[in-house]
C-alpha cells in the first residue's frame, strides 16, 4: 500500500503500519502468506523503505536510523536477487543520505 500512495507522509504511514504488523506476525504465518523469507528477512526492506521516506521529507536523524536498521538486519538475506537488490538499494541511499549531509555543510 504505501508504494501506492502520491504523498510521502501516506507512504510513511503506511510504512509505519508494515512495520509494526511485521512486529505481529510468525514466520509460519509468513510462510503461509507464501512468502519465502523469514520474518526477519521483512525487516531490511521496512526499514530502507522507512529511511528513504525520512530522508525524502527531510527527516536525516530518523533515515539514518533507518538505514542504520536495515544494515543491523540484512544479514537475515541471502545473496539471492531480492537480496542484492534490497542491499544496493542501501548503498543508494546511504550514498543520498551523504550528498545531502554534504549540502547541508
Amino acid at each position: 500500500m504505501a508504494d501506492a500512495q502520491d504523498d510521502v507522509h501516506q507512504d510513511l504511514v503506511w510504512d509505519q503500519r508494515a512495520l509494526v504488523a511485521a512486529d505481529l506476525v510468525t514466520d509460519e504465518r509468513v510462510a503461509e502468506a507464501g512468502v519465502p523469507l523469514s520474518v526477519a528477512g521483512l525487516y531490511p526492506s521496512l526499514h530502507l523503505n522507512l529511511s528513504e521516506c525520512h530522508r525524502k521529507l527531510g527527516d536525516l536523524d530518523q533515515a539514518r536510523e533507518h538505514l542504520r536498521r536495515a544494515e543491523a538486519t540484512v544479514d537475515a538475506l541471502g545473496d539471492d536477487e531480492y537480496g542484492q537488490l534490497i542491499r544496493r538499494g542501501m548503498a543508494e541511499i546511504a550514498d543520498r543520505l551523504d550528498s545531502a549531509q554534504r549540502i547541508i555543510r
